[in-house]
């Protein structure tokens, strides 16, 4: 019988590793560790070609290395060979982040008696740049993660919502943290006359929507991203940056360099349209400005319906005509207000990490 006084070994599964170097699970997992109570021991699985140096922990975290890329197609046989080296270690309890691995759930159940608990992000299949078998394989293996699981873990309502329809299975639902994009700086008051924003560039993140309606205003916008990982991105580059109001910015990954650009932003664009909750948009949230986001069922629950929605470049065109005479606007403030509330009631790490906590 289990001493309900002895810590728990939770092993981590689907992340490229830490120290965080690629998105949102892997900030997920950072922050879990750094913030996470003396009842528990981790042990996270990284991948082995991403890391030159491999240290043994991070903080209290114990780091196992598998010698395989963790994304894209690759990302399949790295999580079933992380969950097969897991099995051999009995611990408690897995956190499987993602449903990449998932089809060797069957297998594991039947030969680990560990709790298994998955999070199966943002519905990944539905995402253009799969093509149809990859998307049959990760509908596929949605559907085993939902079986094979104890708990599953949907980090937005509507993703919730969407489990207990396909599936007739209740998740938890648990979202991101966003403060430590701010962590203990101090968020400028005088805003500067721009919009912002920074993500993939993928076409389900609705880029030359926004591009396509800044260019037909004056107002300023930057963007930060990763145009030069593909075809897409290239070309939209191309074609938006002689605008004289849109500057197209490289990936960053100076948290310190972004919190200045949040900062003093009049305005966040957020044109995600899949995916649940997304780890930019909660920290957009924390800086007490406005945010105008893509209007779809994801956005609307992370946002509480708080936030200025649009559809297509039209609509997004008219918000901006709206405010390009003024920095400031009464409906501005109340709408950052309303965001930063919401922000510090939901998405803050210590709260998450609980969350996760009390499920293991």
């Amino acid at each position: 019988m289990r001493n309900e006084n002895a810590k728990k070994n939770i092993d981590i599964i689907g992340i490229v590793g830490v120290p965080a170097c690629y998105g949102g699970f892997e900030s997920l997992v950072q922050n879990l560790v750094d913030h996470q109570s003396e009842k528990i021991n981790y042990t996270i699985y990284c991948s082995g070609k991403s890391y030159k140096s491999k240290s043994k922990n991070y903080k209290d975290a114990q780091l196992k290395y598998v010698p395989l890329k963790a994304n894209g197609s690759s990302s399949i046989p790295y999580d079933i060979f992380s969950l097969m080296r897991s099995m051999f270690c009995k611990p408690d309890v897995v956190l499987v982040l993602g449903v990449s691995g998932c089809i060797f759930l069957p297998l594991f159940k039947f030969f680990s008696s560990a709790k298994i608990i998955t999070n199966i992000d943002g519905l990944e299949w539905r995402r253009d740049k799969w093509g149809k078998f990859a998307k049959w394989f990760l509908k596929y293996s949605e559907k085993i993660a939902v079986h094979y699981s104890d708990t599953i873990i949907a980090d937005n309502e509507a993703i919730s919502n969407y489990v207990l329809k396909e599936y007739g299975v209740k998740s938890s639902v648990i979202a991101y943290g966003g403060d430590h994009a701010i962590g203990n700086k101090v968020v400028a008051q005088d805003k500067d006359n721009y919009y912002f924003t920074v993500c993939r560039i993928e076409p389900e993140n609705n880029i030359e929507m926004i591009l396509e309606a800044f260019s037909q205003t004056n107002s300023c916008f930057k963007m930060v991203g990763n145009w030069n990982s593909s075809a897409y991105g290239r070309e939209l580059r191309n074609r938006y940056s002689p605008f004289k109001n849109i500057e197209l910015l490289d990936p960053i990954y100076d948290i310190n360099i972004l919190f200045e650009y949040r900062s003093k932003c009049r305005g966040y664009i957020h044109g995600h349209s899949a995916g649940g909750t997304n780890p930019s948009l909660v920290e957009a949230m924390h800086f007490n400005t406005a945010i105008f986001a893509f209007d779809c069922d994801f956005n609307r629950y992370s946002t509480e319906n708080s936030a200025f929605y649009f559809k297509n470049s039209k609509e997004l065109v008219n918000l901006l005509e709206q405010r390009s005479q003024v920095l400031h606007t009464a409906e501005d403030e109340i709408c950052a207000n309303k965001l930063k509330h919401i922000a510090d009631q939901r998405y803050t790490w210590i709260n998450v990490t609980k969350q996760y906590e009390d499920l293991y």
